[in-house]
């Protein structure tokens, strides 16, 4: 297998390959700026974030005003207002740090595959998977997953480093914990349970129990893992006790495994079929899909190149791709993002799984590094062309999102005020645009409340529900226009 350790390109193809990264990177920053923060998770998340920046909590995210967010660590919530403290509130600060950390992460991940499989081949892992639908679109996204992946990330890279006994072994051993903890700090237990079921798996298929035990710092590793997420769980439960309870029974229990819970405080679950999730990475992986299944055509070379590697790299690899998909399989509550914590594991796997289907055929090394460039070629059209559609249909996102409605009520009431109100549905991203000055009207009936407050008022309602509004309702407002799917009245 050592003629197949590593791929070779000529200088032009690298040019061509990092030209690309960063084509996509000044794409995405453009995205930072244009696509506008759509209901409900992004501008969910975004919202808690400007409300953090607003109230000056750093230690409590806020789900509204003085009701705190228990569904999530803050790690995520801290990233995206501090961007918002550094340079104003809006989609670029919010989203910043977040591709920030995309880039470190991509950076990291070329480092690790470097210092064992050579640049190429490194080079060739990171532009696959900075292609993939699902982490080119959480990597400038306002969400928990891709800080919380940045942290299984660097704690499975780290651990393959200490226990293999690779050069910096020791600080890389270290960073192990570091990656545990900011799981801790980003989602909670289930970074960790996503971290530890790869490895559990692969150490015990390669028998590797005693180099674990030995190369890694457990005790001082835990502390300083600890150090980094445990005085926030302890001061959340002093200022708002409940939150343990409900984190560590509800979050990482209930909504995984129970499809008729109703105890979600912060909207509700996400029910799909058992077994859902390997269709959420066929679709996370796109437009690689097929270059990850074709070769398993050829199971049996696949298989022996899988088992004779003397250093597990591949196999490590394996476990580290599946992982999220086998704790899943069985799991009711689930949404496409939770796959994103096996991405880099499996987009460096299908560069081994291609080279093992070739073994004992007669292809010239040069044919295989053309073979990459072929096929990055082809996700790099895909991409553009999927780009290139968001961004011509920005139209339908636009549908999404109450930026637009809400700097026309901006613009109409100007210095004179007026309240902002929506009839049944709470639009966060109403909320971020208009700086928390919204308010949700529960029912038809609650109409009648503004209809005589003595305040000039905006309602925004549902088109379906316009025929539904008061009898006297024509004689004191006056409509807008119509915005996607939502009627703007105001208020004579």
């Amino acid at each position: 297998m050592d003629k197949l350790t590593h791929i070779t390109l000529t200088q032009l193809q690298r040019r061509w390959l990092w030209g690309f990264l960063a084509l996509a990177g000044i794409l995405r920053l453009v995205m930072l700026f244009e696509i506008p923060f759509t209901d409900t998770t992004e501008a969910r998340y975004a919202e808690i974030a400007r409300k953090m920046v607003e109230t000056g909590d750093w230690m409590t995210p806020q789900f509204d005003y003085g009701v705190p967010f228990w569904g999530k660590p803050p790690l995520h919530t801290w990233v995206s207002a501090l961007g918002m403290k550094l340079f104003g509130v809006g989609q670029f600060g919010a989203r910043i740090f977040i591709f920030l950390t995309a880039i470190a992460t991509v950076w990291m991940l070329y480092a690790w595959a470097r210092s064992y499989k050579g640049r190429d081949y490194a080079l060739a892992g990171i532009v696959i998977l900075s292609s993939t639908a699902l982490f080119y679109l959480a990597s400038a996204t306002v969400m928990t997953d891709l800080v919380m992946a940045s942290g299984v990330f660097l704690s499975m890279a780290g651990f393959y480093v200490a226990v293999t006994g690779h050069k910096h072994a020791r600080l890389w051993s270290y960073l192990f914990f570091v990656g545990l903890g900011i799981g801790m700090l980003a989602k909670g237990p289930v970074a960790v349970v996503l971290t530890g079921i790869p490895i559990g798996m692969w150490v015990l298929l390669k028998n590797r129990w005693r180099d674990t035990w030995r190369q890694l710092p457990w005790i001082e590793g835990s502390l300083l893992s600890a150090c980094i997420f445990l005085p926030w769980y302890v001061g959340a439960e002093i200022k708002t006790p409940g939150f343990i309870e409900y984190f560590i029974l509800g979050e990482h229990w209930h909504r995984f495994l129970d499809s008729g819970w109703t105890g979600d405080l912060y909207g509700h679950g996400h029910a799909e079929t058992r077994g859902t999730i390997w269709v959420f990475w066929l679709a996370a992986v796109l437009p690689w899909s097929f270059f990850f299944l074709a070769p398993l055509r050829w199971g049996r070379r696949v298989y022996r190149g899988l088992v004779i590697e003397a250093d597990g790299w591949s196999l490590y690899l394996l476990c580290w791709a599946l992982s999220p998909m086998l704790f899943f399989t069985l799991a009711t509550n689930i949404i496409a993002t939770y796959v994103i914590t096996g991405l880099p594991a499996a987009c460096f796997l299908v560069i081994d799984l291609w080279r093992f289907a070739g073994e004992g055929v007669q292809v010239p090394k040069p044919g295989v590094a053309r073979f990459y460039v072929a096929t990055v070629s082809v996700a790099v059209c895909l991409f553009a062309l999927v780009c290139g559609a968001v961004y011509v249909g920005g139209a339908s996102v636009v549908k999404k999102s109450q930026k637009y409605l809400i700097e026309d009520i901006n613009q109409m009431r100007g210095t004179s005020g007026g309240q902002i109100y929506y009839l049944d549905k709470r639009y966060y991203s109403a909320e971020f645009y208009a700086e928390g000055q919204v308010h949700t009207i529960e029912s038809i009936d609650g109409i009648e409340t503004i209809l005589h407050n003595d305040a000039r008022d905006f309602l925004v309602i549902r088109k379906s529900r316009m025929d539904q509004l008061p009898a006297d309702f024509d004689t004191k407002f006056k409509l807008q226009g119509i915005y996607a799917k939502d009627a703007l009245y105001y208020e004579l």
